[in-house]
């Protein structure tokens, strides 16, 4: 985790105490113990382990009399949680990984290193034995016009039990709390059902609300149409503070970007053993925050849409798409492609003004189409482009503010080595006067050719002896890092 105080131009990374392997680098056995980290605290003091898929927000924070932002505000840190101990009788939680939430009052002196400043890890999704919950994501009600002005809503897909073949049950769930983080509630908005009807099942939530209180939560899942089933991003609404919800409807249909890959049997983005894919829906919403005045309320949704080549093929690149929505989520409008011709977007995501003013966007681009050999190159570069909203809400044309370097994407990977690993966390901020983007980036990362003939090997019935990294590879193999670009002056 890293902290910025100047509108992103600078980071710090601070470090606290955990259960630690800093010092494992190898070749020597790797001997974990309680020492620095830099990744949320309290984890291990309470039996669990900070697994990723990290979301935050800012919301007021309550006092006496209520949520008020003359109080102050809260950080608020979620991320998936899983057991620190395999042992049933330590066990702090119930099934494989849970949804859990960290918050701080005190972010100056939670960026300063302060452990203390960080309040013990809440559980917030509803565990029991068979659930993996995945893929949350937190937003705080941060608008003061509305009547649920603090209330904190996280939602997240509930996998039930292991999976097996396509019949792996998963809704879509919201969990809220509203009294700042302490205690939650959770409602299901789909079905869970994921079967050979319903075969593409739920994933890849977001959750944002308008200035007047209402939730808006988007996802990604299978629309049952006459003779088919189609990718959709759904949408569903609470006007009561997240309590209830309307209907799901499919406000969007696209084609799944990315290839199977026969390695991982994952879809992934760029080729064999490549960076796995993921189509989910980002949104953001122009609430008017802090205080609601100035908002339009106009909801803007995107999402990379395919399909994605097949080798030997006509090249047909993806497409970052922008839908959006002048009337509070009752219809919506495009989309349109808010990227170049030439691009193949990934893991797009966007934010808007708090009052309409400006809208960003940013991707991991592809340079290279779907390999079928980790032979050769995969370039990758993040990209942040932006658009001012005209008449009726419509994004006007998307154009770049930055283009980063160019590194390979084959120099990222996976523990097992068995693929690249980037994640999927791309995301945008928008404040009245300035964007903030984020975005994974390997221009510091060296492909290892020991590592590419042995991915490759794992698409044959003979798989070659898995290289060691630190004897055969380049020192920077792996070294894929999170970049930022700012517009503040």
């Amino acid at each position: 985790m890293y902290f910025s105080f100047d509108s992103g131009h600078t980071w710090n990374q601070p470090t606290y105490t955990g259960w630690s392997a800093r010092d494992c680098l190898g070749p020597a056995p790797c001997a974990p113990h309680v020492g620095p980290i830099g990744t949320l605290p309290w984890y291990f003091e309470a039996g669990l382990a900070s697994d990723g898929d990290p979301s935050l927000a800012f919301g007021p924070r309550p006092g006496p009399r209520g949520f008020s932002w003359a109080n102050g505000s809260r950080l608020y840190y979620t991320n998936l949680t899983a057991n620190f101990s395999s042992e049933r009788s330590e066990a702090a939680i119930k099934g494989f990984e849970a949804i859990a939430i960290s918050r701080t009052d005190d972010v100056a002196a939670a960026a300063a290193g302060n452990k203390n400043a960080w309040m013990t890890p809440v559980i917030v999704s509803r565990q029991n034995s068979a659930l993996f919950s995945d893929h949350e994501q937190v937003w705080a009600d941060n608008a003061a016009s509305s009547p649920f002005f603090g209330n904190v809503y996280v939602c997240f897909a509930a996998f039930r039990d292991q999976e097996k073949g396509n019949a792996l049950p998963a809704p879509i769930k919201v969990a809220r709390s509203t009294d700042g983080g302490d205690s939650w509630s959770e409602g299901q908005l789909s079905a869970a059902t994921n079967n050979a009807n319903v075969p593409l099942g739920r994933q890849d939530c977001g959750v944002r609300t308008y200035s007047r209180g209402t939730v808006y939560a988007f996802w990604q899942g299978g629309d049952v149409v006459p003779g088919s089933v189609l990718n959709a991003i759904f949408v569903a609404r609470s006007f009561d503070g997240g309590q209830t919800f309307e209907k799901a409807r499919a406000v969007a249909h696209f084609d799944q970007c990315g290839l199977v890959d026969p390695v991982s049997g994952d879809v992934t983005f760029d080729g064999l053993a490549g960076a796995r894919d993921g189509s989910f829906p980002s949104l953001d919403i122009a609430n008017g925050a802090p205080t609601g005045a100035r908002a339009s309320d106009e909801v803007v949704v995107s999402w990379c849409d395919g399909p994605t080549s097949k080798p030997g093929s006509a090249v047909v690149n993806e497409q970052a798409l922008v839908l959006w929505s002048t009337n509070r989520g009752a219809t919506y409008s495009g989309p349109v492609v808010a990227s170049p011709a030439t691009d193949r977007p990934d893991f797009p995501a966007i934010a808007i003004a708090p009052d309409a003013s400006r809208v960003y966007l940013v991707y991991d681009n592809f340079l290279t189409p779907w390999q079928a050999t980790t032979a050769s190159a995969r370039g990758l570069q993040g990209v942040v482009r932006s658009a001012t909203p005209g008449a009726g809400g419509a994004p006007g044309a998307f154009s770049d503010l930055h283009r980063g370097a160019v590194g390979d994407a084959r120099g990222s990977s996976a523990n097992s080595l068995a693929g690249e690993f980037l994640g999927d966390y791309n995301n945008a901020v928008a404040t009245t006067s300035f964007g903030v983007s984020v975005w994974i980036d390997v221009r510091n990362a060296a492909a290892c050719p020991a590592v590419d003939a042995y991915r490759q090997s794992l698409s044959t019935g003979t798989p070659i002896a898995k290289p060691a990294p630190n004897a055969d590879c380049p020192a920077t193999f792996g070294n894929s890092d999170i970049r930022a670009f700012t517009t503040a002056p």
